[in-house]
């Protein structure tokens, strides 16, 4: 079926989400907590989207609104313009130093005046995504997770204390979209959430890639016995890329 965003008709399936038929379309609908791997989430609300259907028109969370039937989509109207703004405004008042927060505020024209009425942590630069939490739960080892309500929520571990379940993968931060997960690695080894680790280096190129528990429970997830060498992603598409080279050579 066709659908038609901002004036555009665009191929859409039953059951898609307006978000992936507008980036398939290279039509750009802003987004801060979207990934692709971990769907679901729409906690940011800046993919907000104006579904017009029957001359009845509606605000929708285009990252999970499942297209049914032919309907008109708005994605950057004067009233959509107005809605995401003030979403970024409370962003900037949670995160009020946060690089990638100001600078969605820089693009969405936030006044600094209008953020300076409350009060201000400028330590703080978790906007309360999620995606953290679901890499960690996805993974399987549940190591983190969002705590509290309200003002008080939080993400963090089991009464903020070193989890015997996290295995330094650091899954959670590089899903992080405000770099709010710090992860320090240094001289072989990695500190994450008050944790540190060992790690293990590439037997190829010789680089640290991953820490001991992390190898260790991705073998046991796959059921494989773990080799004596081990490589890390970079050096396995190397090789990989090499030996399909050499069997087209080869042909």
């Amino acid at each position: 079926m066709k659908i038609t965003i901002d004036g555009k008709a665009c191929e859409a399936e039953k059951g898609e989400f307006i978000l992936q038929i507008a980036r398939r379309n290279n039509i750009y609908i802003p987004t801060l907590c979207h990934s692709d791997a971990l769907p679901g989430l729409a906690s940011c609300r800046l993919c907000i989207v104006k579904v017009v259907d029957r001359g009845r028109a509606k605000i929708v969370t285009s990252c999970i609104f499942p297209v049914s039937k032919e309907v008109e989509v708005i994605t950057n109207d004067d009233e959509i313009k107005r809605m995401r703004k003030n979403i970024v405004m409370l962003l900037k008042v949670r995160c009020p130093e946060n690089k990638e927060v100001n600078e969605l505020a820089k693009a969405f024209g936030v006044e600094e005046k209008r953020v300076k009425r409350f009060k201000l942590d400028p330590e703080q630069n978790c906007v309360l995504c999620g995606l953290c939490a679901k890499a960690c739960k996805e993974l399987g080892t549940g190591a983190i997770s969002t705590v509290n309500r309200g003002m008080y929520k939080e993400v963090a571990t089991p009464y903020h204390e070193s989890s015997p379940e996290c295995i330094g993968c650091a899954s959670c931060a590089n899903v992080c979209p405000t770099n709010a997960i710090k992860v320090v690695d240094k001289d072989g080894e990695r500190e994450i959430w008050g944790k540190k680790f060992k790690m293990v280096k590439c037997d190829l190129c010789g680089e640290y890639f991953a820490t001991e528990e992390h190898v260790k429970y991705a073998y046991n997830r796959l059921g494989k016995e773990q080799p004596e060498k081990l490589m890390c992603s970079s050096c396995k598409k190397k090789i990989t890329a090499k030996d399909v080279k050499n069997i087209f050579e080869n042909v």
